[in-house]
């Protein structure tokens, strides 16, 4: 388990104390006090009490273990794509999909005083998300665990130059000064979550739109892939996203990620999951959840 620096200590002290205090409304997330997952957590329930986990284990650990309820992952962005690591921690965790969020990104560049900045700390997926924008201005990238996390520890460092790409509103919480923002390369940067807990959503709510979640590993066969998707196709069931990923270290995409417009129970869909759990290894259905942007 990591730690946090000492300007971010003191906050994280103060909210896992409010969060280990009642349960139900715990969330816990990746990260420091005010960053994007903390953000999330706050705009996906506003009566939550965030609780900040220095790693996606530790939160996930967090629900597993009844300290909170639930905990809220990014999973995707619209600019860099696939959050390390997620795809194989959502299936081994045990926990279940309840619900999505789409928090829009932001970025501002903040150091100790306005002076020069030649090195911009951030997490990778946020130097990612402002790679031109670092190259246009000679600021070499500096990887840190979390981007929140970054601005408590460049409030902490003497070093001269050192700054760090976070949620601007970071940039009071830990009494640095913002140079500016809108650092990301595009203005349509944007970040999806999944709000995981232990049991499923016992009911999902039949007047709203859902999506389901599943992964699977297809037959070592040839044609496996087409066939084992070829269920969705002549039910007319919408996949919105299908991503492989390697397992094993065995340079073979067998596994696969999947999310469908619509939930178990309805007879297309039945029939869909159906077909794909007789022609693959295995079948893991992850949650059916109401869909928080509509899909097509």
């Amino acid at each position: 388990m990591g730690s946090y620096s000492a300007s971010a200590q003191q906050l994280v002290d103060e909210m896992k104390a409010a969060a280990l205090a009642d349960p139900a409304c715990g969330l816990a997330f990746q990260g420091a006090p005010g960053a994007n997952s903390d953000l999330a957590a706050r705009e996906y329930d506003p009566n939550s009490l965030p609780l900040p986990c220095y790693s996606f284990e530790d939160a996930i650990e967090a629900v597993l273990g009844g300290k909170v309820d639930r905990a809220i992952i990014p999973i995707e962005n619209s600019l860099h794509g696939r959050v390390a690591d997620i795809h194989f921690l959502l299936p081994e965790s045990g926990l279940f999909i309840v619900g999505e969020h789409f928090l829009p990104i932001r970025y501002g560049l903040m150091s100790r005083d306005l002076g020069p900045v030649t090195r911009a700390m951030s997490h990778e997926q946020a130097l990612g998300q402002c790679r031109k924008w670092l190259r246009a201005n000679n600021i070499s990238p500096v990887a840190h665990s979390d981007t929140a996390g970054a601005a408590a520890w460049v409030a902490d460092s003497d070093e001269v130059g050192l700054a760090a790409l976070a949620p601007p509103h970071a940039a009071e919480l830990y009494g640095l000064t913002l140079h500016g923002t809108g650092m990301e390369d595009a203005d349509h940067n944007m970040t999806r979550f999944v709000v995981l807990a232990r049991e499923p959503l016992a009911a999902p709510p039949a007047d709203v739109p859902l999506m389901t979640t599943f992964v699977f590993e297809v037959k070592n066969i040839p044609a496996a892939l087409y066939k084992a998707l070829g269920g969705f196709a002549t039910n007319g069931v919408n996949m919105t996203k299908l991503e492989s990923y390697q397992v094993g270290g065995s340079f073979a995409a067998t596994k696969f990620y999947a999310d469908i417009v619509g939930a178990p129970g309805d007879e297309r869909i039945d029939r869909a999951l159906e077909e794909l759990d007789f022609q693959t290894k295995s079948l893991h259905l992850l949650g059916t959840y109401p869909q928080a942007r509509l899909r097509p």
